[in-house]
Formats: C-alpha cells, structure tokens, sequence
C-alpha cells in the first residue's frame, strides 16, 4: 500500500509514477511529484519505480496573477 497525496491506493510490484498518474488520472501538464521528499524529474515518471509502503505528492502547478 502506498499514499498519494494521503490517500491510501494499492500498490504492485513494478508500479512507476506514470502508473499512480494514470490511476489517478492526473491529467494536467504542469505536475511536481515528490516521492518520500525526492522530486522525481519530469520526463521520468515512466521509469521511476515507487516501493511499497511511499509517501508520493502530487501537486499541479498553477500561474496566475
């Protein structure tokens, strides 16, 4: 079992960020994600491997003014 934005969700073996974005359906472009406090690098999320029992942070990025 993994957290996502404190959220419980099933984890499995092999589960990647682009998975958990994919479940959740995180859709907007301009996303910071943060796995156990180390920010995973956009343009990785599909070969980041998140471990069972993560704290993952999702937080979408908006401008304004």
């Amino acid at each position: 079992m993994i957290t996502v934005n404190g959220e419980p969700l099933a984890w499995k073996d092999g589960m990647t960020v682009a998975d958990i974005l994919k479940i959740r359906n995180y859709i907007f472009r301009m996303l910071v994600v943060q796995v156990d406090g180390t920010l995973i690098k956009r343009g990785t999320y599909d070969k980041a491997v998140v471990p069972d029992g993560a704290h993952v942070e999702v937080i979408h990025m908006i401008s304004g003014g």
